[in-house]
């Protein structure tokens, strides 16, 4: 996870101020060599470490995920305080400060005690010399606060929502064109909302929403996802949940959950899952198809398919599933399922840019960038192209992505439309509502949901 100051050593309980300054240094390295982590493995582990209780915990993830989401605003916000010393200040003070700032400016915090860990740390992480000068750009910054951006300072609309709403210029763009301008400031906005959670559990919404009401937790039914039940807690109330018991539900994004709606597996059906990753879409279409129905399961990582195989075991005590056949490798590998086997419906959830889900990730839109969308749909293209060859005629195929960006969407299959016998299938009710003109399942990120896209595609007979 990098390199820890010694007082951070050996597991003693840190403050959450300290485990969000970690986490960021874990998200964002300057080191040589050192692998940036995702935000939520570098949360846990920091945690865990910290030995944080369930309300530092808490505090913590607001700390990390909001200084991690807002970064643009709070360099803007920064940036008359600084001037030309934020191209010398050591990166772990500049990351303090944008916690401090975000602490400040979007929170409800005891002031002087904000500014009194903040201080210190600073002193840690640094020296006396950096705790004067964190101080002072504080103390400077309550008495006169960066005002919000103004519309007229930047040249286009979509510049100025990037830097309200702290994202990318291009990225803005990208949904603008996509969604309209009657959705555009709305998508800026909750993309900075706390992501919102669905549990799915073995085609039982009802068992699952009972027991939440047992637990005093709120639910109810997604009006997207027939398997889906949306619940208002935390993640981390969420998570301890699910993990705290043995029961037959897990954790899903509710417009993860509306694939296999589209996909609508058929019991007895012989299916193939292609991308199968840890196995939350596999379980659903276990399910539906039952023990008489065939279930093949491709990804690259053995990893992801081990945890996919023991979670097919354990559920079987909850109801009867197919055995699920495991193949490691490619999914564009010709090789990789013998040519001669047809399925009644294919699944390629299809690894993307993930443009879709940047709520859940806070780092992500500043991981990727314009070129990273391209370079995803080639190999999106390519693997539509080997998959669909294992369609039986007469059959289907659910191309899915978790990004609404169009190159890696309605494109690929447009391209792939003119040149194979396949046709458009445009979903049916509930999810006809949350489709394109095409008849595409296309979810934009408002309401807690993720952008997700899916066409079903049926081959000639």
């Amino acid at each position: 996870m990098g390199a820890l100051p010694p007082d951070a050593l050996g597991g003693a309980r840190v403050s959450a101020r300290e485990v969000a300054l970690l986490v960021l240094r874990d998200v964002f390295p300057v080191e040589p060599g050192v692998e940036a982590r995702p935000a939520q493995a570098a949360l846990a582990y920091r945690a865990q470490r910290g030995k944080l209780d369930a309300r530092d915990r808490r505090f913590a993830t607001e700390l990390s995920y909001g200084a991690i989401k807002m970064r643009r605003a709070l360099d803007d916000a920064l940036r008359p305080f600084l001037k030309e010393r934020a191209k010398t200040l050591p990166s772990t003070i500049q990351e303090l400060l944008r916690l401090a700032v975000y602490e400040l400016r979007y929170t409800q915090p005891d002031v002087h005690a904000t500014l009194f860990e903040w201080v210190n740390l600073a002193k840690r992480y640094g020296h006396q010399g950096l705790g004067s000068l964190v101080n002072a750009v504080l103390r400077s910054y309550l008495r006169e606060p960066t005002p919000a951006p103004q519309r007229e300072s930047y040249v286009d609309i979509d510049d100025y929502y990037g830097a309200l709403y702290s994202l990318p210029t291009w990225l803005v763009r990208r949904w603008h064109a996509r969604f309209g301008d009657a959705t555009i400031e709305r998508i800026c906005r909750e993309a900075n909302d706390p992501a919102a959670h669905a549990l799915v559990g073995l085609g039982k919404a009802d068992e699952v929403l009972e027991l939440m009401a047992s637990r005093g937790m709120e639910a109810s039914r997604s009006a997207l996802a027939r398997d889906a039940v949306l619940v208002r807690a935390s993640e981390s109330a969420a998570l301890d949940l699910v993990e705290s018991e043995t029961l037959p539900f897990w954790m899903q994004s509710e417009s993860s959950a509306a694939i296999v709606d589209l996909l609508d597996p058929q019991v007895g059906e012989r299916i193939l899952d292609c991308c199968s990753g840890r196995g939350n879409k596999a379980l659903q279409i276990g399910v539906r198809i039952g023990p008489s129905g065939s279930l093949t399961c491709v990804d690259r990582d053995a990893r992801k398919m081990a945890l996919l195989q023991r979670r097919f075991e354990g559920f079987t005590r909850f109801t009867e599933l197919p055995v699920p056949a495991i193949v490691i490798g490619d999914a564009a590998e010709p090789a990789l399922v013998p040519p001669e086997m047809l399925f009644d419906r294919v699944l390629l959830d299809a690894p993307c840019t993930a443009l879709g889900v940047i709520a859940r990730h806070p780092e992500a839109r500043w991981r990727r960038r314009p070129e990273d969308v391209d370079r995803m749909a080639a190999l999106q293209a390519a693997l539509l192209s080997a998959v669909s060859a294992h369609v039986k005629p007469g059959g289907r195929i659910v191309y899915a992505v978790c990004s609404t960006d169009e190159r890696e969407s309605s494109n690929i299959v447009d391209a792939f439309l003119a040149d194979a016998d396949f046709v458009r299938v445009p979903a049916a009710q509930p999810l006809a509502a949350f489709c394109d003109a095409n008849g595409d399942l296309l979810t934009a990120p408002v309401d807690g949901r993720d952008g997700f896209f899916a066409a079903c595609l049926e081959r000639a007979r």
